[in-house]
């Protein structure tokens, strides 16, 4: 089979790294790809915003099966372009695909179908948000109803944080046309993990649950990010909390979207927070989290072409996905000052040190090539994960790899798994 990978972040790195270990793959192509991809694909320098000139390609070279990693593609419609071209896609249709990128339909979806989250209002104009949020309990979260790569979340602890984010979205037009519409949320308390399902529109199977720690400051404090580190799996999540997040969240949304005439074929990403009241959804995604994604993926011992096959083809009911019963966790080495202003093309050295004792791996978020030497080229640079017998030990694993790898003006943080400790 020839596979092509869409995206070009640590995401995609772990699928194009999953992808490589089956036997059923011939060709293996990324586009555009990454430094860390190229060890075990070939890089084609076609943009994840081409949507037509990636399909040519798909065409092209007789792609089997293409995989679609980031959300803004999916958002595009681009399984639909391919779709219609009689291409083999793995991911959602841009009307699916809503789940993630319209926070408002997602919303009225989910109280809907009495799939259990926070009571939410939604504002189109800056000053029937200010008055409406008068009304409002605070603190509490506004939310962006459009893609914000995992910062359109803003916490308003008072009434004037509230009308400054008001302000910032819909008057400075911070996120653009993703703040045409402003979510209010009520803020659920709880530990919060991430939960993804392979889903053929019908049935969805869920995998090891993970957990994300996405402000840029250690104790969980600061700026949003795309996210600072991952572990798997997340003990907040029981077996028997598992069964209920699968039943009464994951399954009934599937089953909402398929009665909506949008059914779901892709991964599913459910945002979960565990309150005093049980599992309730934060938020849902179109693709896998990053870094999730490179804690989740390792921990699967089933062909990753299997599960793409069956969500294609329309067999999930009879998958069974073995996973190992190790633990993994990810460790994200930033640029100094990311999720702000940060500089890149600092040479980075030390990688192949880093994994050379056997169960780490390094995956590549933003980095690039200046005359041939491997070199920063993003906020969020690389990934380092590591897997042991205990949350403990990859903890400690990732972080002994993370030291023997360097770049000018790197930062981590440093407490990457701690809700876990608490919890074993």
């Amino acid at each position: 089979m020839k596979l092509l990978v869409i995206g070009r972040g640590g995401r995609e790195h772990a699928f194009v790294w999953k992808l490589a270990q089956s036997n059923k793959i011939t060709r293996l192509y990324a586009a555009p790809g990454s430094p860390g991809m190229a060890q075990y694909a070939e890089c084609v320098d076609i943009s994840d915003s081409d949507l037509n000139g990636l399909a040519d390609f798909a065409q092209r070279e007789g792609i089997d099966i293409s995989v679609i990693g980031p959300e803004a593609p999916l958002a595009d419609g681009i399984v639909d372009i391919f779709t219609e071209r009689g291409l083999v896609v793995f991911g959602p249709t841009q009307a699916a695909a809503q789940i993630e990128a319209d926070k408002d339909f997602a919303l009225e979806l989910m109280h809907k179908y009495d799939i259990p989250t926070g009571a939410y209002e939604t504002f189109v104009d800056a000053e029937t948000a200010r008055e409406r949020l008068r009304e409002w309990q605070h603190p509490l979260y506004l939310k962006v109803s459009g893609l914000a790569a995992g910062k359109g979340a803003i916490y308003c602890e008072t009434l004037q944080d509230s009308y400054k984010t008001v302000d910032e979205v819909m008057v400075q037009r911070a996120f653009g046309a993703s703040g045409d519409k402003l979510v209010a949320m009520e803020l659920l308390e709880g530990e919060e993990a991430s939960i993804f399902g392979f889903s053929d529109g019908k049935n969805i199977v869920c995998v090891v649950p993970s957990q994300d720690h996405k402000t840029i400051g250690e104790g969980d404090v600061g700026l949003n990010t795309g996210g600072m580190g991952a572990y798997a799996p997340a003990p907040v999540v029981t077996p028997e909390l598992f069964d209920d997040i699968v039943q009464r969240i994951m399954k009934r949304t599937v089953h909402a979207l398929s009665q909506e005439d949008r059914p779901y074929k892709g991964i599913l990403y459910g945002g979960i927070i565990v309150t005093a009241d049980g599992p309730k959804v934060i938020e849902f995604n179109c693709r896998m989290g990053d870094p999730e994604t490179q804690v989740v993926l390792p921990l699967i011992k089933t062909d990753f072409v299997d599960i793409i096959e069956a969500v294609c083809n329309g067999s999930v009911a009879d998958l069974d996905i073995e996973l190992d019963n190790r633990a993994a966790t990810c460790v994200v080495m930033a640029s100094g000052g990311y999720p702000e202003a940060y500089d890149t093309g600092f040479p980075i050295s030390g990688i192949d040190r880093a994994e050379a004792p056997g169960d780490v791996i390094v995956f590549h978020a933003g980095t690039g090539r200046k005359d041939g030497q491997l070199v920063t080229n993003g906020g969020r640079v690389i990934g380092v994960t590591a897997i042991g017998d205990t949350i403990k030990s990859s903890i400690d694993r990732a972080y002994g790899a993370v030291g023997k790898i360097d770049f000018d003006n790197a930062y981590c943080r440093r407490d990457i798994g701690h809700r876990a400790l608490t919890n074993v």
